[in-house]
């Protein structure tokens, strides 16, 4: 109960000041109940002060290169992908927490990257320069509009259109929401009936519901 309070406390901030590490490690407390959030801040803290060269090139040099992260092939479904303690060991994500990763160490840095939620496929957006943008699942991989265009026609067709909003940065909530949308569906296809209930009560925490029992029912019904 006390990490669901901190996450619903967390994820009430103004969008632009929703700590993305903190809700993060916060999710990741509700599935591994030993760990401790705030530790999983300073092991984020420990793996940026470990980057040398404070570019683009440099920070995806270091995650990617020298520390190792890459997308999870073998086992895309497996929801230790999406926790911040199992990715900083196994060095396996999603995109998306992959880009989170990116995101929160590129912040600690200096190094300002965005979200960006193709359908099917999270890619990263400099904000130095929105012309370039990263598929982290692919080893950190430079695109231009074009080839975030491949991306997509590769999950959906050679005819799917590019809309230019599926490149516009996300902001934390949205980020957030999409994570546990992959974990509802992930326990959802498990059966795993305990892990479902706690992703229903913080996308309810996430839509500011907690304060209508009926719509929290609902969320953990499954009838949003």
């Amino acid at each position: 109960m006390e990490q669901r309070r901190r996450f619903a406390e967390a994820v009430q901030d103004p969008d632009a000041e929703v700590p993305l590490d903190l809700a993060w490690s916060l999710l990741t407390a509700h599935a591994h109940p030993a760990v401790d959030p705030d530790a999983l801040l300073v092991h984020l803290d420990d793996l940026a002060a470990g980057c040398r060269v404070r570019t683009l090139d440099g920070l995806l040099h270091h995650l990617f290169v020298d520390q190792g992260f890459v997308g999870n092939q073998d086992d895309y479904y497996d929801p230790a992908n999406s926790y911040l303690d199992d990715v900083l060991e196994t060095h396996l994500g999603i995109p998306i927490s992959l880009a989170v990763l990116t995101m929160e160490v590129g912040r600690r840095v200096g190094v300002p990257v965005a979200g960006v939620g193709l359908p099917g496929h999270f890619l990263l957006r400099d904000r130095v320069d929105p012309e370039v943008f990263i598929d982290p699942f692919r080893g950190g991989e430079l695109l231009d509009r074009d080839g975030c265009r491949t991306v997509l026609r590769r999950l959906h067709g050679p005819d799917t259109e590019l809309d230019p909003a599926w490149l516009e940065p996300l902001a934390p909530r949205a980020i957030l929401d999409r994570m546990l949308a992959n974990l509802v569906r992930v326990f959802q296809h498990r059966g795993d009936a305990a892990d479902l209930l706690w992703a229903r009560d913080l996308q309810a925490a996430l839509a500011g519901a907690e304060g209508d029992p009926r719509a929290r029912l609902r969320l953990r019904a499954g009838l949003n």
